[in-house]
């Protein structure tokens, strides 16, 4: 399969405290990749390494054969590839649904207006938002602030989704409708990475579950490995300590 990330050596430190310790793995074309972990194990830093919010100490990242840690890496058009989707949805406040969907199309891909809002308008159906383009953020639940923010990714027509534990901040009538787009996005063949505390999800969805531990990645395997027969001890603490309180 064709690798479309792959993560090196990498590591992330903030002053003398090591977050991310030489992570390797990769995530090819067409697959959903769930990432769990504890709080604090660096599951959403080694994320915000990957879309360069955060740089990477060392190591390399490489997108489609390229190291995009070199200096001669357009940082921005590498940004453009990648759809983010945040736990605290951050949308724009002062613009209504549909200019949330066009803003970034039309910035930063050059897009005319007319165009990125029939491309905006697609992905907002495909949420269940359509009827929505005219209000404002304010005027939505949560549910539906998130269903909003990943039809703005999904509007810049990313190779690479990725999610930062985007149902953590719902209310629990909520956490179905995301869980639901996002189940339809990766049956449609949609590239994913989705840092997730919803093991049903990453159980069902996923084509390969990654533990992370302290910085490091302590187990990875298919999510029947992962779920059923982990083989670290610290994988089977840690699904024994959240599956026995769901």
């Amino acid at each position: 399969m064709e690798k479309v990330i792959d993560v090196q050596h990498l590591r992330k430190s903030f002053g003398n405290n090591e977050v991310l310790k030489d992570i390797d793995f990769s995530v090819s074309k067409g697959e959903v990749v769930c990432i769990i972990g504890s709080s604090g194990s660096g599951k959403s830093t080694l994320l915000r390494c990957i879309n360069l919010l955060e740089t990477p100490t060392s190591g390399e990242i490489i997108y489609n054969g390229k190291n995009i840690l070199d200096d001669k890496h357009n940082i921005y058009s590498y940004r453009t590839k990648l759809g983010m989707v945040f736990q605290q949805f951050n949308l724009f406040n002062n613009h209504n649904v549909l200019s949330n969907c066009t803003v970034g199309q039309i910035k930063v891909l050059k897009r005319e207006k007319e165009e990125a809002e029939e491309i905006a308008l697609k992905y907002l159906e495909n949420v269940g938002m359509a009827q929505y383009i005219n209000a404002m953020p304010r005027q939505l639940s949560g549910g539906q602030k998130q269903r909003v923010a990943i039809a703005r990714a999904l509007s810049m027509e990313p190779d690479v989704m990725l999610f930062d534990e985007p149902t953590s901040a719902l209310d629990p009538e909520t956490v179905g409708e995301v869980l639901k787009v996002m189940k339809d996005l990766a049956k449609s063949g949609l590239t994913m990475l989705v840092v997730t505390h919803e093991m049903g999800f990453a159980r069902e969805v996923s084509d390969r579950v990654i533990f992370m531990d302290k910085g490091v990645i302590a187990e990875e395997g298919k999510p029947e490995e992962i779920f059923n027969n982990p083989k670290e001890k610290r994988t089977k603490e840690f699904l024994h300590r959240i599956l026995s309180n769901n």
